[in-house]
């Protein structure tokens, strides 16, 4: 039995209790280990469901462009997708992400443009500004939008919850996931929450961004913004992505906590993933350590590979001139 090409491997990735880092609490806990899709993350689903999508619409035709702002992992999930159906790739990102992530786009044949992380979103400077810019300068081109594009939750709901229901057996009593585009999160808890109404949906936020406040307060602070290193979790924007109703709490996590954290799960645990892991890990331990019961099953969803972050938070040189090794 054989793939007709890469994309088909998505999906069905491995479930696996966490031990060490988990020792003491109650209940069970366990990881979605989202590196071995074929794009070593978790938006390789999403990524895929929006190219497919816009060709049923009618919104990405034969020869087209895929222009898109990523913090790097939705950008390689649609790399695959194009490389699969013959697409070009333009990818904007922030200077705030790593090199690897540069150069892993590079490496399968996409243009990367890098925009600085220090500007507001509606600065046409801004990494979300620029691809929407460059999409609209571009013939033939499509821009999918992650943030706002519902194929995102959708893709979640038909995948990630479906298997995470089938791999515990309807057991899962909490989902805990870090928070972005809010789109894996979002589209996970409504399938699992169709099936559990009891379900709880703990959403793993940073500090540098609004999500916390906002789901508590309604209000969107912009002191709550400001710069942190943390890449791929948290926003300084309202994703349509993210649905406040779905998520049923938010807790901040420090950069340095999720690096270390991320570190320990390399080293305990054998799991080698990226930074956001760290803080997804970490949060949900601090929430479970006062929550979870006997007989609970907590599923956290660990979005991508250490491979990413070598030159950061793997790099005892780097960690150290922050202050945190």
């Amino acid at each position: 039995m054989y793939l007709n090409n890469i994309v088909e491997a998505i999906g069905n990735t491995p479930l696996v209790r966490l031990n060490k880092v988990a020792d003491g609490i109650k209940g069970t806990v366990l990881a979605k280990v989202e590196y071995f899709n074929p794009g070593n993350s978790v938006k390789d689903r999403m990524a895929v469901k929006m190219v497919e999508d816009a060709e049923k619409a009618g919104l990405l035709k034969p020869g087209g462009t895929i222009i898109e702002g990523t913090s790097g992992n939705t950008g390689m999930g649609l790399a695959l997708a194009a490389i699969a159906k013959g697409y070009q790739c333009i990818f904007v990102m922030s200077d705030k992400q790593s090199k690897e992530k540069q150069d892993i786009l590079r490496a399968v044949g996409a243009q990367v443009v890098v925009c600085p992380v220090d500007v507001a979103p509606e600065d046409p400077r801004s990494y979300y500004s620029v691809a929407k810019r460059l999409s609209e300068e571009t013939p033939n081109s499509f821009y999918p939008n992650q943030y706002d594009n519902m194929s995102n939750t959708a893709a979640h709901y038909e995948s990630t919850g479906p298997e995470l229901w089938r791999q515990t057996e309807g057991t899962i009593t909490h989902l805990a996931c870090g928070v972005g585009t809010g789109g894996t999160i979002c589209g996970t808890a409504k399938y699992l929450k169709e099936q559990n109404p009891d379900l709880v949906a703990v959403g793993l936020d940073t500090y540098g961004s609004v999500f916390k406040k906002y789901k508590e307060t309604g209000i969107f602070d912009e002191n709550e913004i400001y710069p942190y290193k943390t890449e791929g979790i948290g926003e300084d924007i309202l994703p349509k992505n993210v649905n406040f109703d779905l998520i049923d709490l938010f807790i901040k996590v420090t950069d340095q906590d999720a690096a270390v954290m991320t570190r320990r799960l390399a080293k305990e645990e054998g799991l080698f993933v990226g930074w956001s892991c760290g803080s997804a890990v970490h949060g949900a331990l601090e929430y479970a350590k006062e929550h979870l019961k006997e007989g609970d099953t907590m599923v956290i969803i660990l979005p991508d590979h250490g491979t990413r972050y070598l030159g950061k938070i793997y790099n005892d040189d780097w960690m150290r001139a922050q202050g945190w090794l």
